[in-house]
């Protein structure tokens, strides 16, 4: 392959995290299938083929949802950050999940049909014009469709050949599942069954991500980065100096969106992106170490110089021209090329 890439090794953390994974995927589908068998009682017997189907697609549902719970728990408190470092390997086990369902409605519901069973899934309902009776078979087979997408593209490799921000954007088809299951779940398995436990654990759990999300959208918004403010020349007034941490950073927004990191080391001010080359992560986030600063994601390092990775690694960011005037810190908003060095300016006494 033409295209380079860095492959992020595995570890004991990772081990960890697959670990507790795997046993919350075992003990989910446990409790599902032999424990509480009457909590989750249809009104009529189901077959042992339907009642696993149904016990892998609830799971592809919960782990959807804690998937969709990990974004905005990390914003609003850092504790959930592990979490997200390796959000990838959950989606690619839920895509494992999701289609081990559908290969057991597959196989039972259309296994028998007079046509191929592949047609008979997408053309034995086609009642698109109503309500009651809507064929959501075709949402789950969106969502599966997302999913099977994502998991496909999960590996740096494809984050290296399509870049970060087209990478990025690819992946936000994981809320075109999640929505996609939603519908799927309230034009399907809720219209048949009397027992309202798994409605009302459906919607509880649905309405508790909505909520994260908003509530994230609201704690950024009120204590989110500062938008800088222009001054002579177009340059954006940031923050005071004496404000700026050592071995730490302030994030402004530029105008266009662009988020600028400015980072204090050894009383000198540098100014980089915000985004790392990898998953655009936050930069400004990190901490300096060694003249070098950690995106808190997954660890590339850059420097704050210069706006390059240490060799023999090659990622390089935007830098931006900083000075200080009566104690305020002042960036340029236009960008240097990545990995353009700048001399750091040096904070007044």
């Amino acid at each position: 392959m033409s295209v380079k890439y860095i492959p992020v090794q595995w570890n004991r953390n990772k081990w960890i995290y697959d670990g507790f994974m795997l046993a919350g995927v075992v003990g989910f589908l446990t409790v599902f299938l032999y424990l509480s068998p009457e909590l989750l009682s249809h009104e009529r017997p189901i077959n042992p083929q339907v009642h696993n189907a149904r016990a892998f697609g609830a799971c592809t549902f919960m782990m959807l949802s804690v998937i969709l719970a990990i974004g905005p728990l990390a914003r609003l408190d850092r504790r959930f950050l592990p979490l997200l470092y390796n959000r990838r390997h959950f989606g690619v086990m839920t895509a494992a999940v999701a289609i081990t369902h559908f290969g057991y409605i597959l196989n039972w519901y259309f296994a028998f049909s007079s046509s191929n069973k592949y047609e008979a899934l997408l053309f034995a309902n086609t009642s698109y014009t109503q309500a009651s009776g809507f064929p959501f078979e075709a949402f789950g087979l969106l969502a599966l469709m997302c999913l099977l997408i994502l998991a496909a593209t999960s590996h740096d490799f494809w984050l290296k050949f399509l870049t970060a921000p087209v990478w990025k954007r690819i992946h936000y088809l994981i809320y075109v599942a999640y929505a996609s299951v939603v519908a799927h779940v309230s034009l399907g398995i809720l219209q048949d069954q009397q027992n309202q436990l798994f409605t009302w654990i459906f919607i509880i759990t649905a309405l508790a991500v909505a909520g994260l999300h908003l509530a994230a959208f609201l704690h950024e918004r009120k204590a989110g980065d500062p938008v800088g403010n222009p001054g002579e020349q177009g340059w954006i007034a940031v923050c005071k100096a004496e404000d700026i941490p050592e071995a730490r950073a302030r994030i402004a927004v530029l105008p266009g969106s662009d988020r600028v990191a400015v980072f204090r080391m050894e009383n000198k001010l540098s100014a980089i992106s915000n985004a790392c080359a990898h998953q655009n992560g936050p930069l400004g986030e990190g901490k300096i170490i060694r003249c070098l600063v950690t995106c808190p994601w997954h660890g590339f390092q850059y420097d704050v110089r210069s706006g390059r990775s240490p060799a023999p690694f090659t990622e390089t960011i935007p830098t931006y021209r900083l000075t200080v005037r009566d104690g305020m810190v002042w960036v340029d908003p236009a960008a240097n090329p990545p990995g353009t060095y700048v001399e750091p300016v040096e904070v007044p006494a």
